[in-house]
């Protein structure tokens, strides 16, 4: 299986080599077949890897496959792990990834009316951007599949860098490079505090392997470090590796790069936040549960801070009017259910929230970008409506991912969301509670955004102006066949997967959870198959609340706004003060603006004007030539021409130098 796994991931790679490189040669055809033959290589081989730890009984692949360099004892090698949870990423991703390729030989078709005619950047953009999206699954595909912190870093690095490539993409666009710059440098920020905790695990370890680490990482469970008058070594470790996390899967406060990702073309938005960037933090705590087992304050900090960004990011989708924000808001919300779910130790039922919703939101994205495309690229909802008549492919499929985000009975997204839902009441651990009322209240919220956006969408009168109504029509089958083929997976997904996922013992060797941190316990005792589970959560708080929602909003932007079209308007001028707060995002990107942004020009600017004019330019380049400039002028002074001056001169010095010996 070594030349499998090296083949999954090397397709893409070469993929995106052929497209990026040779793309002009090749041609717009060229470029799309080779990426998608890559992808759809990788993801045809990740499924019969799958189908073989299901069915085959595949043992664990964990080994080097080069050695980079060995320094003071730590080998720094690129190598595979290959288990359940690896497997289930790769299966995952990469068939995502080849959906969005599909679909984009659709929605970039005519990409060239997106640059100016003279633009150089706009020449052989459509096999660029297909070599970018095979890049991307490369990346993520490297940092799931390593079996060290150097090549996770690696992959972390590289996920990181494409998605500031995609976001940017259209380099006319000023929002565009604005997006992309705010992604990477908060994606710095967190990615420093990751590189601190991959530091803080080479130097007490001395090792990069995820295997020695984790047997010895007992040794260091009672480890105190002088920091912050003493602190737990794996709370340290922890927290620097979930700081991190929380710039990759955009949490409270690093989370204000996401929203503004949606300047990139719609099938990357689909392809970062379904299953690619976003899930690398997710993936990356499940993988280090063997650490973060061992700190209950570690375990604390990630419960409330994705709790707490599941909420209060779920209430900014309900003031959004671009398609796509909404979707992006719904992104962070959800990312905030899954590592709340690592925060309570519930790693299973994280995982299989991350599966279930990379499905879903995918088709979502995608669904927006139907919409986008029959709307000649208009993304506010508020010049959309009544698309359903023209668009009833998108529509139903649209309609499919919508309940399963909200967790309606017997869709994917229930079965993962009751399950985080019930192991966060059943920990113990500090800040459970909040966390448990928090993710309660968003499943409401949840249910508003999504069918406020849903029906703001689809139903009622058409507000678009006449010409664009004319001419709206279904996508063409590369963009509807993948829309079909999630929607088939958001609905069904869930019945096949939760036994083996939630209940049994998939994850097991993959993932350590200590006894008393085991919250899905109670849940594998009262289960007694799919159909109970989804009986069980309908009569669950959980449900009423999510149907009290849908039906608000149905009620709301479906029954009143036939009569009162403005009535999503009116709602929002009646929110007052709560909805400019969230028009504002809680003030985040104004803070982010005015101290770190201004304040970094501030300090340039003084740096700039006291250190380089001021200082180097005027007292060293400038003030040196001015020294020389007196210095000359007054020996100038001294060269006469005359006899008596020199003999005179001659005297003073002398007389001055029997003066120093005498004294001396």
């Amino acid at each position: 299986m070594a030349n499998v796994y090296l083949i999954i991931v090397l397709a893409p790679l070469i993929g995106a080599i052929v497209a990026g490189f040779f793309g002009g040669r090749i041609g717009r055809r060229g470029a799309n077949s080779v990426s998608i033959l890559g992808v759809g290589l990788s993801t045809a081989l990740s499924l019969f890897a799958l189908a073989r730890f299901i069915w085959g009984g595949e043992p664990v692949y964990n080994a080097a496959l080069y050695t980079w360099m060995v320094c003071d004892g730590i080998h720094f090698e690129v190598g595979f792990l290959v288990d359940r949870l690896t497997v289930l990423m790769m299966a995952t991703v990469t068939f995502v990834s080849l959906m969005v390729h599909v679909y984009t030989i659709g929605y970039m078709a005519d990409d060239e009316h997106n640059w100016p005619h003279d633009s150089k950047a706009g020449t052989h953009s459509y096999q660029r951007f297909f070599s970018y999206l095979s890049l991307f699954t490369f990346s993520m595909l490297m940092l799931v599949m390593a079996n060290n912190f150097m090549q996770l870093f690696f992959g972390w690095e590289a996920v990181g860098l494409v998605s500031y490539l995609l976001i940017g993409f259209w380099t006319v666009r000023e929002s565009a490079i604005f997006a992309n710059i705010k992604a990477f440098l908060v994606n710095r920020v967190g990615d420093f505090g990751f590189l601190l905790g991959v530091a803080a695990v080479a130097m007490y370890f001395n090792s990069m392997d995820y295997t020695q680490i984790f047997a010895r990482a007992p040794e260091f469970a009672a480890t105190q470090v002088d920091l912050f008058g003493g602190i737990s070594l794996l709370t340290l470790i922890c927290v620097l590796l979930f700081i991190g996390a929380m710039g990759k899967s955009a949490q409270v406060p690093l989370h204000v790069w996401l929203p503004d990702s949606m300047e990139g073309p719609t099938p990357i938005s689909a392809l970062i936040h379904a299953a690619t960037m976003v899930t690398a933090g997710v993936f990356m705590v499940a993988r280090m549960s063997p650490l973060f087992e061992l700190s209950d304050a570690a375990l604390s900090f990630v419960m409330i801070v994705g709790a707490t960004t599941a909420l209060f990011m779920g209430l900014i989708g309900l003031v959004q009017n671009d398609i796509k924000r909404v979707i992006a808001y719904s992104t962070l919300s959800q990312l905030g259910y899954m590592i709340t779910a690592m925060g309570a130790s519930a790693y299973a039922a994280g995982m299989f929230h991350l599966m279930t919703h990379a499905f879903f939101k995918a088709l979502l994205f995608l669904g927006a970008g139907s919409v986008i495309m029959a709307m000649h690229h208009e993304q506010d909802i508020r010049t959309m409506g009544g698309l359903r008549k023209y668009l009833p492919v998108t529509s139903i499929t649209f309609l499919i991912g919508s309940l399963a985000l909200t967790g309606f009975p017997g869709l994917a997204g229930s079965f993962s969301k009751d399950a985080i839902i019930e192991a966060v009441q059943e920990s113990t651990i500090f800040g459970a509670g909040y966390a448990t009322l928090l993710l309660t209240i968003g499943v409401a919220v949840t249910a508003l955004y999504s069918f406020r956006l849903y029906f703001l969408v689809f139903h009622g009168k058409a507000r678009m102006d006449e010409h664009t109504r004319h001419q709206l029509h279904e996508s063409p089958l590369v963009v509807t066949v993948p829309l079909i083929l999630l929607a088939a997976l958001s609905a069904g997904i869930g019945w096949i997967t939760i036994e083996p996922l939630l209940i049994g013992d998939w994850f097991q060797g993959a993932i350590l959870v200590a006894p008393v941190h085991d919250t899905l316990r109670e849940i594998r005792g009262h289960f007694h198959g799919p159909l109970q589970f989804v009986i069980h959560g309908i009569h669950s708080e959980v449900f009423y609340l999510s149907m009290g929602g849908t039906l608000v909003a149905a009620l709301i932007w479906w029954l009143v706004n036939a009569l009162a079209p403005r009535i999503d308007e009116q709602i929002q001028a009646a929110g007052g003060p709560v909805t400019r707060i969230l028009l504002d995002k809680y003030g985040f990107d104004d803070f982010n603006q005015r101290v770190f942004a201004g304040g970094g020009q501030a300090l340039g600017n003084a740096l700039w004007s006291g250190g380089d004019q001021a200082l180097i330019d005027g007292a060293v380049v400038n003030g040196s030539a001015r020294s020389v400039g007196w210095l000359a002028e007054v020996a100038r002074h001294l060269q006469t021409g005359y006899l008596y001056h020199y003999a005179i001169a001659m005297i003073v010095g002398l007389v001055g130098l029997l003066t120093i010996f005498v004294t001396l």
